[in-house]
C-alpha cells in the first residue's frame, strides 16, 4: 500500500534513512492496564448516577467522564514512550496538555448521550462512536505534540484500518455493557473490550507511520529521547490510582452509610429494632434483656413541640450510653422504649445499671434550661436455653403491658405467675374488637422484577395498632394468637380486607398484579378456607388470579398429603400457591416436586449474609438451581442491600426481589403513590443503562 507524506513535518524525502522502532513491552502492558483502570473507573461510576449515593449523580456523571478521558490521553502518552527511535524527541507542553480536551469532551458527550432515555437503536450506538472519534483526536494531536528531526509518512491504509478497528470496538464494549447481564465479570469484559479499542488506535496508528532521517544526519543516543518519562509515567499513573481510590473509597462510604441507615436510629445512633431481632435470633446463653419504657412522651410533644420532644430522647439516650453495664449492648427498639441485651451469666451489674438509670430518671431532666419530669419503668427478662430466647422479648413485654404497672421508675423482673397469663390472655381476648374497631390494618409489600423493574405483586401485611399497648410487633401477637386458635378468624379478616382493596383499586381503574396472603400452617387443610376464599371473591367481583395464598413450609411437614389435596385444589381453581420460608423444613425436599405450587420463595435468613458468606451464596445457589429446575417463580425475602440485589440478578434467571431495598410496607395511599413514582422513575431511566464506550 503506497505511502504519502502527510502534514506532521515536510521536507525532501529523498536522501533518507529509515528508523527502526523498537517496543518496550512493560510500558505497553503498563498503558493497557491503565486505560482499563479508567474504563472500569469510568462504568462504575456511571452506575452509580442510577441510584441514590452520598454524592449527587451529576458528581458521579463528571467523575466517571474525567476517569475515561484521563485514561484515554494517558493510554496515549504512556503508549508513545513504549517506543524509543534512535534520535531526540521532545513534547510539546501546548500541545501535550491540549490534547486531553478532546478525550474529555467525547467522554462527557458520550456520557450525556448514554444518559439520555431513547427507544431508537441506532441511537444506542452514537456513545461508541463518539468514544471513537475522541479517541482517534487524541491520537493525531498526541503526534502533532511529538517534536523530532525526522520526517513522517503514513500509510493511509492502516491508518484507516486503526480508526475503523478503534469504533467498532468501542461499540461491541458498548453493546457488552448494555445488552449482557449486568455483572462484575462483564462490565470488566467491557472495559477490556474499550482497552483493547483505545489500544488499536494508538499501536495501529504507531505503526502505521515510517519515521526517516537525512542519510548526514547522526543518529543520537536514546537516552535523550527517555529524559523526564519517569517522572510523567509516574504522575499519569498516580493519578490514575487517585481515581481509582476515589470510586473505592466512596463505595465504603456508601455501603457504611447504607448498613447505618438500615440498621441504625437516626435520632440517637443507638442500633434499631432490625438490629436487636437479628441479634435475638442469634443467641448466647444465659441472656437479658431489659427494657426502659419512657412513657407518655406525646404529653412533652403537646406541651413544647416535636423538635424538643427529639431532643429529650436524645438526653435520655445519651444518659443510658454512659450507664450501660459491661458486656451489653443498647438499642432504641421502639420510639419510647430502649433495650438492653446482656451476654453474660452476672446480672448483678445489670441491675446495678438499671438502678442507677432509675435514679437519674425520677430527677427532673434539663434540657436547654426546661426542667422535663419523665415517668417510665423498666422491665428485665432472662433466658437460660433456646426455648426461653424465643420468649425474651414476650416476657419483658408482659411486664411492660401488665396492668399494674405505675411508671414510678421501679425495675420489675419477669414473674410467669405474675406476667404471662394476662398479658397473652388480653391479647387474644382483645382481637375481635381490634378487627371490629380497626385496630387491625394491612401494609403491602410490592414484589419486584430485579432485572426489568417490572411490579409483579405485593404481600399484605397484617400490623396492630393496640389501644392500650400501642403499635405490637406480628412477631408477638401472631404466636400468640396461633396458641389461642385466633388465627382462623384474623385470615378470614384479611381475605375479606385484600379483596376489598383489589375491588375498590379495579373501581378506581387500577389494575394491580396479584396480593399475597399468608394462611396459617392449620388453617391449610380446613375446608372452610376455600369457601371463604370463593365466597369472598365471588362478593367482591375478584379473580382468583389477583391472589397468591403463601403457605408456610413447616406446615407442609404436619400434613403432607392432607396440604397437597388442599393446593391442587387451590390451583385448580385459579390462585397462585407461594411455599414461603423456603429453606426452614429439610425434610420437605423430597416432596418438592410433587407440591403443585406456583412459586417458591426464599426465607430472609439466607438472604442477610450475601455475597459477603460463600456459605450462604452457596446455598442460595443451590436452592435457586432447584426452583429453575421446577420452572418455579423465585421470591426473594428481606432484600436490603445493592450488593444482595446485584448477587441475585447473577445467580437467579428471573429475580423477584421483596425488601426494603425497593420499598418499605406501605398503606394503600402510599402505595399508589410510590407505584406511581416508582413507574415514572423507571420510565426515565428505561434505556438508561449506560451506552458509553
Amino acid at each position: 500500500m503506497e505511502e504519502v507524506a502527510i502534514v506532521f513535518r515536510n521536507g525532501d524525502l529523498s536522501n533518507v534513512i529509515g528508523l527502526d522502532v523498537e517496543y518496550s513491552i512493560p510500558i505497553v502492558i503498563l498503558s493497557f492496564f491503565l486505560i482499563c483502570i479508567a474504563s472500569y473507573t469510568a462504568l462504575e461510576m456511571n452506575n452509580r448516577t442510577e441510584y441514590h449515593t452520598i454524592f449527587p449523580q451529576n458528581v458521579w456523571f463528571v467523575l466517571g467522564a474525567i476517569a475515561l478521558g484521563f485514561g484515554i490521553w494517558s493510554m496515549h502518552f504512556v503508549g508513545m514512550f513504549a517506543f524509543t527511535l534512535p534520535i531526540a524527541i521532545r513534547f510539546d507542553r501546548f500541545l501535550t496538555v491540549i490534547s486531553i480536551v478532546p478525550a474529555l469532551l467525547a467522554s462527557f458527550l458520550s456520557f450525556y448521550i448514554a444518559n439520555r432515555t431513547t427507544r431508537s437503536s441506532w441511537y444506542k450506538h452514537i456513545p461508541g462512536v463518539i468514544t471513537g472519534i475522541g479517541t482517534v483526536i487524541t491520537f493525531y494531536v498526541v503526534i502533532l505534540a511529538m517534536k523530532t528531526e525526522a520526517y513522517y509518512t503514513v500509510n493511509l491504509g492502516v491508518l484507516s484500518l486503526a480508526i475503523i478497528a478503534t469504533i467498532i470496538f468501542s461499540i461491541v464494549s458498548n453493546r457488552i455493557y448494555r445488552n449482557v447481564k449486568r455483572t462484575r465479570l462483564t462490565q470488566l469484559l467491557a472495559s477490556i473490550v474499550l482497552s483493547i479499542a483505545v489500544g488499536s488506535m494508538h499501536y495501529i496508528g504507531v505503526g502505521s507511520i515510517g519515521f526517516y532521517i537525512p542519510d548526514y544526519y547522526s543518529p543520537t543516543s536514546r537516552t535523550f529521547q527517555m529524559v523526564n518519562m519517569d517522572l510523567l509515567v509516574v504522575n499519569i499513573t498516580i493519578g490514575m490510582i487517585i481515581l481509582l481510590g476515589i470510586l473505592i473509597l466512596s463505595t465504603v462510604i456508601d455501603k457504611y452509610i447504607e448498613y447505618k441507615a438500615v440498621n441504625f436510629d437516626i435520632l440517637t445512633n443507638l442500633p434499631n429494632r432490625r438490629l436487636f431481632e437479628l441479634k435475638l435470633k442469634k443467641p448466647e446463653f444465659p441472656q437479658y434483656l431489659a427494657i426502659w419504657h419512657i412513657h407518655d412522651l406525646d404529653h412533652v410533644n403537646r406541651e413544647h413541640d416535636y423538635q424538643f420532644g427529639d431532643e429529650v430522647i436524645q438526653h435520655i439516650a445519651s444518659i443510658l450510653k454512659t450507664l450501660v453495664p459491661p458486656k451489653t449492648e443498647i438499642y432504641r427498639i421502639e420510639g419510647h422504649r430502649f433495650g438492653f441485651l446482656v451476654k453474660s451469666s452476672v446480672d448483678v451489674h445489670l441491675q446495678q445499671s438499671m438502678d442507677s438509670i432509675s435514679d437519674v430518671l425520677r430527677q427532673p431532666l434539663v434540657v436547654h434550661g426546661k426542667e422535663v419530669l419523665l415517668q417510665a419503668v423498666c422491665a428485665i427478662s432472662k433466658a437460660n436455653n433456646y426455648e426461653e430466647v424465643e420468649n425474651i422479648y414476650t416476657n419483658a413485654l408482659a411486664v411492660l403491658n401488665h396492668r399494674s404497672i405505675l411508671y414510678n421508675h421501679d425495675v420489675i423482673h419477669y414473674d410467669s405467675s405474675i406476667h404471662t397469663y394476662t398479658f397473652e390472655r388480653e391479647i387474644a381476648e382483645d382481637i375481635t374488637r381490634a378487627m371490629q374497631e380497626e385496630e387491625l390494618f394491612l401494609l403491602y409489600q410490592p414484589k419486584v422484577n430485579g432485572k426489568t423493574n417490572e411490579i409483579t405483586g405485593f404481600e399484605a401485611l397484617l400490623r396492630w395498632n393496640h389501644r392500650t399497648h400501642g403499635f405490637i410487633s406480628p412477631g408477638v401477637f401472631i404466636p400468640i394468637l396461633e396458641e389461642y386458635n385466633g388465627m382462623v378468624e384474623v385470615t378470614d379478616w384479611i381475605v375479606d380486607a385484600v379483596c376489598k382493596q383489589i375491588s375498590e383499586w379495579q373501581k378506581e381503574g387500577m389494575f394491580l398484579p396479584k396480593v399475597a396472603i399468608n394462611i396459617p400452617g392449620q388453617y391449610v387443610t380446613s375446608s372452610r378456607l376455600f369457601t371463604v376464599l370463593q365466597n369472598t371473591i365471588s362478593n367482591y367481583k375478584t379473580k382468583p388470579q389477583q391472589i397468591e395464598l403463601e403457605i408456610t413450609e413447616t406446615s407442609f411437614m404436619k400434613n403432607m398429603e392432607e396440604a397437597m389435596k388442599a393446593v391442587r385444589k387451590f390451583r385448580q381453581a385459579g390462585f397462585s400457591v407461594a411455599l414461603d420460608d423456603f429453606g426452614t423444613g429439610v425434610s420437605s425436599l423430597s416432596y418438592l416436586k410433587q407440591i403443585p405450587i406456583s412459586t417458591l420463595k426464599i426465607d430472609k435468613s439466607f438472604i442477610d449474609e450475601v455475597p459477603h458468606s460463600e456459605k450462604d451464596s452457596s446455598i442460595i445457589q443451590a436452592i435457586i438451581g432447584l426452583g429453575e429446575s421446577l420452572e418455579l417463580a423465585i421470591i426473594f425475602e428481606g432484600v436490603e442491600t445493592k450488593g444482595q440485589l446485584e448477587f441475585l440478578k447473577t445467580a437467579c434467571r428471573t429475580p423477584v426481589i421483596q425488601g426494603y431495598y425497593f420499598a418499605k410496607p406501605m398503606k394503600p395511599n402510599e402505595l399508589i403513590k410510590w407505584i406511581q413514582l416508582f413507574r415514572s422513575s423507571n420510565s426515565e431511566v428505561e434505556n438508561k443503562s449506560p451506552q458509553f464506550t
